[in-house]
């Protein structure tokens, strides 16, 4: 569909831009390449929390041209404004074929959460009719789709389902709705071809309340979700700030480059990777594979929490550990905690000091080949067998 041309740019010429914006919205980061940003501390969402009730409502965010406040949980506040397209959702509905000739139903909530007034700016920056359904009252939406000739669904992937189930059920017509923008939930392949069969293109973000847009699919690819232009996306090891290897999946840091909220390695909290090449739909940017789970992957055993944190400063204290993953089982007599290391050393007394100390837990130590660990950027994983699991393996 439509492309503008910073979308279909060459990298170098979207890495030097991109370097002047940062270096105009982040005077004081000192960044001579954008490589510089590995060197910065990370932003994390408890961080945030913490410096917005000492000062709120965004503690030391600097936010410009505020025309609305929402909480996430958290809490956490994101600023809103009216300014066109603020959080750039505008790019992705664009992307898949959207325009002024389309009549959207915008079932994401419109209190408390941005994330109905993100895609209301979107929708209105581009042009179309919006009805602001917000979520729920199934009949309703239904009704209303048939009412208006509906042509674009805007929501979590599943809530579409439901409402033309509800269409079905009491025989409307809803076949005006051809295009479906989705988020904040999984998108399954059964789920996007059910919609294909009705004639539906179905379409999916990555998005947050604090960083807007920062990547989507487009009409012509599902391969892989595309990085927004104003966004620099880092893929690092969990609990640090190092850049994994490319295609390793890691956590995911977004620099945001918006000058009235401008958000510098901001944790999303999630995992995903880089995937290699352009996409096929002419858009030059990098390309992540999408959710691959959490990144803050803490875990409490007896009392004591275990964090990616901790592992990183495990690994920084020895220099001949490539890197560590702890794992947590139920043993007979209780929880058991497991060290693996990747080293070529031969002897795992040689950092037990090291993993009392920073774990401050007994656990036994293995040491593995370097390479032999999953690259699936988990660093803590917790194998104990949740409580349905346990009842119904008692």
């Amino acid at each position: 569909m439509s492309m503008n041309t910073l979308e279909t740019r060459s990298q170098d010429e979207r890495l030097a831009a991109q370097l002047k914006a940062a270096q105009e919205i982040f005077p004081e980061a000192g960044l001579a390449c954008l490589t510089d940003l590995a060197r910065l501390p990370v932003m994390r969402k408890d961080a945030l929390c913490r410096g917005q009730a000492e000062n709120p409502p965004f503690g030391a965010v600097p936010a410009r041209n505020v025309s609305h406040i929402f909480q996430s949980p958290g809490p956490i506040y994101e600023p809103g404004s009216t300014r066109p397209d603020f959080w750039r959702m505008g790019r992705f509905l664009a992307a898949m074929g959207f325009d002024a000739s389309d009549v959207a139903q915008n079932t994401f909530a419109y209190h408390f959460t941005p994330a109905g007034m993100m895609f209301e700016s979107a929708a209105r920056a581009i042009g179309m009719v919006v009805f602001p359904a917000g979520p729920g009252q199934t009949m309703q939406q239904a009704e209303v789709a048939a009412a208006i000739g509906t042509t674009a669904y805007i929501g979590t992937p599943d809530y579409l389902a439901t409402i033309l189930a509800k269409g079905d059920e009491i025989g409307l017509d809803l076949s005006r709705i051809t295009k479906a923008a989705v988020s904040a939930g999984p998108l399954f392949p059964q789920m996007r071809a059910a919609y294909e069969a009705r004639g539906i293109l179905c379409r999916q973000c990555y998005a947050t309340a604090d960083a807007g847009l920062i990547a989507y699919e487009s009409a012509d690819s599902t391969d892989g979700m595309i990085v927004d232009e104003d966004v620099i996306v880092e893929i690092v090891t969990p609990g640090t700030g190092d850049p994994v290897a490319a295609g390793e999946i890691g956590e995911v840091l977004v620099t945001v480059l918006n000058p009235d909220y401008p958000l510098l390695r901001f944790s999303t909290g999630d995992l995903s990777a880089i995937l290699p090449g352009q996409s096929p739909c002419g858009r030059t940017n990098t390309r992540i594979v999408g959710w691959r789970g959490r990144a803050d992957q803490a875990t409490k055993v007896k009392g004591m929490f275990i964090r990616p944190e901790q592992v990183a400063t495990l690994v920084a204290r020895h220099a001949d550990v490539a890197k560590a993953r702890v794992e947590v089982h139920r043993g007979a007599t209780g929880d058991e905690i497991t060290v693996q290391l990747e080293t070529e050393a031969t002897d795992p007394a040689a950092f037990q000091v090291s993993v009392s100390e920073i774990l401050k837990l007994r656990a036994r130590i293995d040491l593995v080949a370097i390479g032999a660990l999953p690259r699936d950027g988990v660093v803590v994983s917790d194998q104990r067998p949740t409580l349905e699991q346990a009842v119904a393996g008692a």
